[in-house]
């Protein structure tokens, strides 16, 4: 099976500016931003989508929804807030086929989304 994008990101196959990782999750910055600070993050083993997670996978998305806020303080905007996003098929948003975790801040955000 061909290595997503992420994958290939996590790697160091491709660029990307990294801005933390560690041995489950990778962070970097969304090449596309939606707001001022749009991070993505990352797990290293690769989930096609939140949808296709299992019971053997609840350590890790718990690993990357505590992961986040600690990204968030580390980067200097967790005090003025920010939202996390999870998108998930194509109705959902989805463009790669790797579960990741939108990070976005810097901005009001508004509601509702899409």
């Amino acid at each position: 099976m061909e290595k997503t994008l992420f994958q290939k990101i996590c790697d160091r196959e491709i660029p990307a500016t990294i801005v933390y990782e560690d041995d489950l999750c990778v962070s970097f910055k969304d090449i596309t931003p939606e707001a001022p600070v749009h991070l993505l993050l990352v797990p290293r083993k690769p989930i096609p989508r939140i949808a296709a997670a299992t019971a053997e996978d609840q350590a890790l998305l718990g690993h990357l929804l505590l992961t986040a806020p600690k990204i968030a303080r580390e980067q200097g905007f967790a005090d003025d807030g920010f939202r996390i996003v999870i998108n998930c098929g194509k109705n959902g948003g989805e463009t790669v086929p790797h579960l990741h975790v939108h990070i976005l801040a810097g901005r009001q955000m508004t509601w509702p989304p899409g």
